[in-house]
């Protein structure tokens, strides 16, 4: 194999391919035809002397060969990526780029309005278009449609970069004028109702199990080790609804302390601490190895968790 007959190109489009497993979408994830595409896969699997994608009932499948090459050709891709930014900038102060963030609703509040004042005065014309979790699938993510997704995760694609923003402890919200917020204690608590409120990760969420108690997240996990289990009456996966049902109904809300910050000037509601342990949690930001040398996504990173340690300094986290 000579190195002048290959054309960079063909790596751009073996790798798209082996992405989407689909012709049509690799085509248009490119911005080339779908001929041009067709096209590119004859070249490749003379190239290779392999078919690479073959199709089956489940569709367009990767040869052996194919899968042992998909690792490679990115980490080719991304080394070229690296060089070809060498020497670049991103100049934000005139930038108009639209940078794509996938954040929580918690994230969004507690995160966004400090990060947007924070454009205002480095990048005015800099936009960022926030998404919620439903918004965006894994492969989103990976081919670098979604610049970042800042989130809680229980797991974490070994392949994405990540780096923490935050760790949160926390707290309760509860009624101002109940009787459990002059009598607060682990028994109050539990004769009370409560609504939960979480969403990890990305993409579509599904339906919660009550008595799945395992997979309710880190407070009732942490009550569960000490065998005790909430009077959940609402779920949602909405933390400003979940702050309201306090004020409105009356539940109590156990929530990350930023987010009862947000209520701190509402005379209907107080915020205490929980009458027993539970895990901090922590915000992560993830994105793509695509966009790892990007320099805009470089500046968007460094300008994220500036503005994060300050948010952190200001509330002892």
């Amino acid at each position: 194999m000579q190195l002048d007959k290959i054309d960079l190109n063909l790596l751009r489009y073996l790798d798209s391919l082996l992405r989407e497993q689909n012709v049509t979408h690799a085509a248009n994830q490119l911005g080339i035809t779908q001929p041009a595409m067709s096209n590119g896969l004859r070249r490749l699997r003379d190239l290779f002397h392999d078919p690479l994608l073959v199709r089956t009932s489940d569709g367009m499948m990767p040869t052996a060969l194919a899968i042992q090459l998909q690792p490679r050709v990115q980490s080719i891709l991304q080394s070229v990526d690296e060089v070809l930014h060498l020497g670049q900038s991103f100049e934000a102060e005139s930038s108009s780029r639209v940078f794509r963030i996938m954040a929580s609703d918690y994230a969004e509040a507690t995160l966004i309005p400090p990060l947007m004042k924070k454009l205002q005065d480095e990048a005015p014309n800099v936009i960022l278009d926030v998404m919620n979790p439903s918004d965006v699938s894994f492969h989103d993510v990976e081919k670098g449609k979604v610049d970042l997704v800042i989130n809680r995760f229980d797991t974490l694609p070994q392949s994405f970069h990540q780096k923490s923003v935050w760790v949160d402890h926390f707290s309760c919200l509860v009624p101002a004028d109940s009787d459990i917020a002059k009598n607060f204690s682990l028994e109050t608590y539990l004769e009370s109702p409560h609504v939960w409120v979480s969403k990890t990760g990305f993409g579509v969420g599904v339906g919660i199990q009550p008595e799945e108690v395992q997979k309710l997240g880190w407070v009732d996990g942490s009550l569960a080790d000490l065998g005790f289990k909430r009077n959940i009456r609402l779920f949602t996966r909405n933390y400003n609804v979940a702050m309201r049902a306090t004020e409105q109904l009356g539940l109590i809300a156990t929530l990350p302390s930023l987010a009862t910050r947000l209520m701190k000037n509402n005379p209907n509601v107080v915020v205490i601490p929980p009458p027993f342990d539970i895990p901090p949690v922590e915000l992560k930001m993830l994105w793509s190895p695509l966009l790892q040398h990007d320099p805009g996504h470089i500046w968007l990173r460094s300008t994220i968790a500036g503005c994060a340690k300050t948010i952190a300094e200001n509330n002892n986290l």
